[in-house]
């Protein structure tokens, strides 16, 4: 797997896989089965949808010849079975632009300025895009990406050397966030809930409880109220503490984690049917009103649809012989990895013993 720089000039594939969350995972490795290259695109910074984001810690037991796994464990697995196709990832980036071209190929952009030209497109977006929860205060709009970052994945690539860095929320990636941020040298290092009560691993907790004992971290009970900013240059934050007084917090570089939300988005404005914000698609094909164009997991309607994870994978199956159907105008040979010595060899594996 490669995760491709963002760029301008279209890039090229057979299938462009919208959502990585399991189905669209999955999908990947049931399209590497036909032959097909994917390029896999979510909003979210990592692989794993709403496993990984909301559950990865809870039990799972309804997926077939596994009693019962976390939700990351499944994510890893997924991870690794998809791995000999190496997709192409575009991960922190969501998908603004779906266009047809006149040789009926689709044109899509992100959030970032990727362009990406596909033969075939799956949206296996899930209930939608889970995007960050913005923080509402006057003026923040204009700093995202400057001096305020959402849910940020690499600190390293954040300017946090000799800054005066605050991080805010009360969950394991803020906590998570904060221990991290001392590796990038700054001034120093807030951690700001609204309650100093945070939801993370017992070890994790203990790693916070030290940091603070020795003046690394400082933790505080507050909520935002305004800020003060110099153009794009985030200043101090005025902040309101549990009794209701205000404080003045200075401020350089706000990392926020208060949670994602899982929005629609852009996915209403491609022009496709939507039956109660979900896409209709034919149930032998899984292919929508638009030829080329699939959804498969929660995303898509039909007759008697159940939500579970265990229903995507396989749809995702269904699709990824549609598509390769679609794409050659020829039936496709019904193959086993038990005992094809092709699916074998684009798995990487030994050819079975006959």
């Amino acid at each position: 797997m490669t995760s491709a720089p963002t760029c301008s000039a279209p890039l090229s594939t057979d299938v462009a896989v919208i959502g990585a969350g399991p189905v669209g995972m999955f999908q990947v490795f049931q399209l590497g089965l036909q032959g097909l290259r994917s390029h896999l695109i979510d909003a979210l910074p990592h692989l794993g949808g709403q496993c990984a984001e909301l559950y990865p810690d809870k039990p799972i037991y309804d997926i077939p010849g596994i009693p019962v796994c976390t939700g990351a464990e499944l994510v890893q697995r997924l991870r690794q079975q998809m791995a000999p196709f190496a997709p192409t990832l575009h991960l922190g980036q969501q998908v603004q632009t779906l266009v047809q071209e006149d040789d009926g190929q689709w044109l899509l952009g992100t959030s970032t300025g990727t362009t990406l030209r596909a033969k075939a497109v799956v949206i296996a977006a899930g209930v939608g895009s889970f995007v960050p929860k913005a923080v509402k205060v006057d003026g923040i709009d204009a700093l995202v990406g400057h001096s305020v970052h959402y849910h940020p994945a690499d600190l390293a690539r954040l300017p946090l050397r000799g800054q005066q860095v605050l991080v805010h929320g009360g969950d394991e990636l803020a906590v998570q966030a904060a221990i991290d941020a001392l590796a990038q040298a700054p001034a120093s290092v807030t951690l700001m809930h609204r309650r100093e009560v945070f939801t993370a691993p017992e070890a994790l907790l203990a790693q916070l409880q030290a940091h603070q004992a020795a003046g690394r971290i400082r933790v505080l009970a507050a909520q935002p109220l305004a800020l003060q900013a110099d153009g794009t240059a985030l200043q101090a934050l005025d902040v309101s503490l549990p009794d209701g007084s205000p404080h003045s917090l200075p401020v350089q570089q706000w990392l926020v984690f208060q949670g994602i939300s899982p929005k629609l988005g852009p996915v209403a404005e491609w022009g496709l049917e939507l039956v109660k914000k979900q896409l209709p698609v034919d149930t032998g094909t899984f292919v929508t009103e638009a030829p080329g164009i699939y959804a498969v997991g929660d995303i898509n309607h039909y007759p008697g649809k159940r939500k579970l994870i265990v229903c995507g994978f396989h749809e995702a199956t269904l699709a990824a012989f549609s598509i390769a159907e679609y794409l050659t105008d020829k039936p496709v040979l019904l193959q086993y990895t038990t005992s094809s010595s092709h699916l074998q060899s684009l798995l990487g594996v030994a050819p079975s013993a006959a």
